[in-house]
């Protein structure tokens, strides 16, 4: 759990980085990744059906993979990684510029999706993995899932903290991610679902008891 006591609930950015462009590039539009990773999604169809010529009926079941692999690995990151807070003080750094300013600073809308200086080397070392693990011919149509995956955690982050549901389902979703920010910080990783957080019993603890 982390020991930082200071959490701002403004739309207000801190300053990361001492030179001005690191700084900027630090923030990013809500929109950003879908301008980026929506045509990505559509060349990896267009490979998929035309280049490598997937059966129809193997595309979607690859989407699917690749969605609920995502959601494993929105799980895994957000847990292991994210929340990963070394003992001395670059790492205390890194933990702060990958993360931490988003607990400290939850309702900072430049800072609530995924800048492309980290999303895209990720994406990159993650393509070029199912590369090898589920091969050539069907790694386009796994990765439209995978990648469909990806913006829906991202949109639904921004919305979790600057929308105002009406729906029970999303309601929930806020709920769990409020608790995650301001009640237990070392539990409820899952963002775009709780189906992880059930699986590894990181649900909260008044909400296991039940």
């Amino acid at each position: 759990m982390s020991s930082r006591l200071f959490v701002s609930n403004k739309d207000e950015s801190v300053r990361m980085f001492k030179n001005p462009l690191l700084d900027k590039i630090s923030r990013i539009h809500f929109s950003m990744p879908l301008y980026i990773y929506v045509p990505l999604i559509l060349f990896c169809f267009y490979r998929s059906l035309f280049v490598f010529q997937n059966a129809f009926w193997q595309v979607p079941l690859l989407i699917i993979l690749g969605i609920f692999v995502w959601t494993f690995t929105e799980y895994f990151l957000h847990r292991f990684v994210f929340h990963y807070e070394p003992q001395n003080p670059i790492g205390q750094r890194i933990h702060f510029i990958t993360h931490g300013v988003h607990h400290d600073y939850p309702n900072d809308s430049k800072r609530l999706v995924m800048v492309p200086a980290i999303s895209l080397p990720l994406c990159v070392i993650f393509y070029t993995l199912f590369y090898y693990i589920i091969g050539k011919e069907y790694v386009d149509a796994y990765f439209i899932g995978y990648v469909a995956g990806y913006l829906f955690y991202d949109m639904t982050h921004y919305a979790l903290h600057h929308t105002n549901f009406k729906s029970k389902f999303w309601l929930d979703l806020k709920r769990h991610h409020m608790h995650h920010h301001y009640l237990e910080p070392d539990r409820g990783f899952g963002v775009s679902t709780v189906f992880w957080d059930k699986v590894f019993r990181t649900m909260f603890k008044k909400m296991m008891a039940k």
